[in-house]
């Protein structure tokens, strides 16, 4: 839990969502929502790379909010394969955009927290629902099927990944044109890499075009 971080809880689709709120010193300019790793294999909210683009967001001047999937700690309920997760999400968005409304929101998440929030992305697109931009650290694509994301997404992945390998990001990436930011010697989890990633969000965040160029 990061220094600040506030609990509360939220009602989803399977029952009690255990959460935490990360709030700026000053007024909020946007909402972010992240998604932890894969919980079936040892992923919760408190996960380092989770809380390090929770602190991101907040030094960006986001209220960032972050919730542990079915079955995780006090959350309710049993894994869904993503597809439960992606609709607890969308219980948090709602009720963020109810607690601080006509506020822009940042989608983000880690490994398989990548798959929920791109499926969720794609759900709001449906439903006509604008988001800010997206960032994914440790994409799950070829573990799971990660769709279509905005060009305008940072794509984080680390060189010596063996859980999911750079060719399994790149074969993911290509044919959406989409840039990925490799960092070298990166594990999967970042190990002593975790500053990288705080660092490019933050540089990359208000230029979109930066990653291309």
């Amino acid at each position: 839990m990061n220094k600040h971080s506030q609990k509360f809880t939220l009602t989803g689709k399977a029952g009690l969502m255990e959460c935490l709120l990360d709030v700026p010193e000053g007024p909020a300019i946007g909402i972010a929502l992240v998604a932890h790793p894969h919980p079936l294999y040892g992923g919760t909210m408190e996960n380092k790379v989770t809380q390090t683009l929770a602190r991101t967001f907040v030094a960006l001047g986001y209220v960032v909010a972050r919730f542990n999937f079915r079955g995780v700690g006090a959350s309710e309920g049993v894994h869904d394969r993503g597809f439960g997760e992606t609709d607890d999400m969308e219980v948090m968005l709602d009720h963020m955009q109810q607690r601080y409304p006509n506020l822009p929101v940042a989608l983000s998440g880690f490994s398989f927290g990548t798959f929920v929030q791109a499926t969720l992305y794609q759900r709001l697109l449906e439903q006509g629902r604008a988001i800010e931009r997206m960032v994914l650290v440790g994409t799950a694509a070829g573990k799971w099927p990660v769709p279509e994301v905005p060009q305008d997404s940072i794509v984080i992945h680390g060189e010596q990944d063996e859980t999911i390998t750079l060719t399994q990001v790149f074969d993911w990436a290509r044919p959406l044109d989409l840039p990925v930011i490799v960092i070298p010697g990166a594990d999967h989890f970042f190990h002593r890499k975790l500053g990288h990633i705080k660092n490019l969000v933050i540089q990359l965040w208000r230029r979109p075009g930066a990653a291309e160029s």
